[in-house]
Formats: C-alpha cells, structure tokens, sequence
C-alpha cells in the first residue's frame, strides 16, 4: 500500500480549510502529498486570507505524476481559476484517461464541467453550485456529504472536508489506515 501519491492543486482563491485538511488527512495516513501552486510556487492567498505555500509550481508538479488522485478545492475565486485553467484541464484529462482517482470539493466539481470530466456521473456539491452543475444535465446531482462514482469522489464543502479526505484515504489505503487515521482526531460518529 505504500508509494501513494496526491497532487492538490492550489489556486488564488481557494478555500483553506478543503485544501489544509485533506492535506493533513492524506500525510497522516502516508500518502505523499505535493500541493501544487496553479500559477507558480509563490505564496498563495485564499479566499479567507490565509497564506499557503505551495511545495512546487503545477508545471513542474505535473511533471512528476502519474498520480493516484488529484484534488481539487473548492472556494471562490479559487474554484473559478481552476475551471479556466488550460492546465488543470490537461492534467485533469491524463488523471480521467488512466481511470485515477479524481476528488473535489464544495465549488471545486464545478472545474470538472469545465473540462468535460466525469460526465455521467453521480456528484455533489456546495450547495450554492448545484444549479451551475446541473446546467446542460451532464451529472446526477446528490444531496450526499461525499459523493463516490467510479473513481470520481466530490463533497460538499468546509464542513465535509474531514469525511471528504477520509473517503480519500479508504479508496486509496484501505478502511484499516482511513479508521487509524480517524481514531485520533476525536471526530463525530
């Protein structure tokens, strides 16, 4: 089980609690997380303010993948940045061709319509955005925390962030690391 890999894909604008927690979750359960800035490896402003330093830029991440999941976070401009994005759409599309893992949270599914991904598959969403992910019915939407189809896996938004990332580590290391990760952060059953 060991060797997993993630790419989070940070954006100006991204929320910090959808793009911190899954960090955190996946290295502590020993997936090796690089959290990729979208335009660069400077410092990134999210949408409460918070600062975050990406570990490289997106071009010189997607150039060490393959991956075994990319995230996507939500927030606002964060989500909007990845949906415009010629970049996220491509490596979007090489993660979908090889059937990887491809996670997203609160407005980050909405990047996913953008690039044409996962279209027919059962998602979720803030549910700010499920009017703008239902447009053109390329989606079932679900009123689900988190939303697993194939390998797409979405969630809903700050609040889900904990079983989102959860749900991340299960599909990727198993329900033994998932429950081992769980235990010692005094979650809600």
């Amino acid at each position: 089980m060991a060797g997993k890999r993630a790419l989070v894909i940070l954006s100006k604008g991204a929320e910090e609690m959808e793009t911190v927690i899954p960090v955190d979750i996946m290295r502590r359960a020993g997936i090796a997380v690089t959290v990729a800035g979208l335009t660069g490896k400077e410092p990134v402003q999210c949408s409460r303010n918070v600062v975050i330093c990406p570990d490289a830029s997106l071009e010189e991440a997607s150039k060490q993948g393959p991956y075994d999941v990319v995230l996507l976070p939500g927030g606002m401009p964060g989500a909007q940045n990845l949906a415009e994005s010629p970049a996220v759409k491509e490596v979007l599309k090489d993660q979908d061709g090889r059937k990887g893992l491809i996670a997203a949270i609160c407005a980050g599914p909405t990047a996913l319509l953008a690039h044409g991904i996962g279209y027919g598959s059962t998602v979720t969403t803030h549910p700010a955005m499920k009017v703008k992910m239902m447009a053109g019915d390329h989606y079932t939407y679900s009123e689900a925390r988190v939303q697993k189809d194939g390998h797409y896996i979405t969630s809903r938004g700050p609040g889900t962030s904990f079983e989102f990332a959860l749900a991340i580590v299960e599909e990727l290391m198993g329900a033994e690391v998932a429950a081992q990760v769980k235990a010692p952060l005094v979650m809600k059953d």
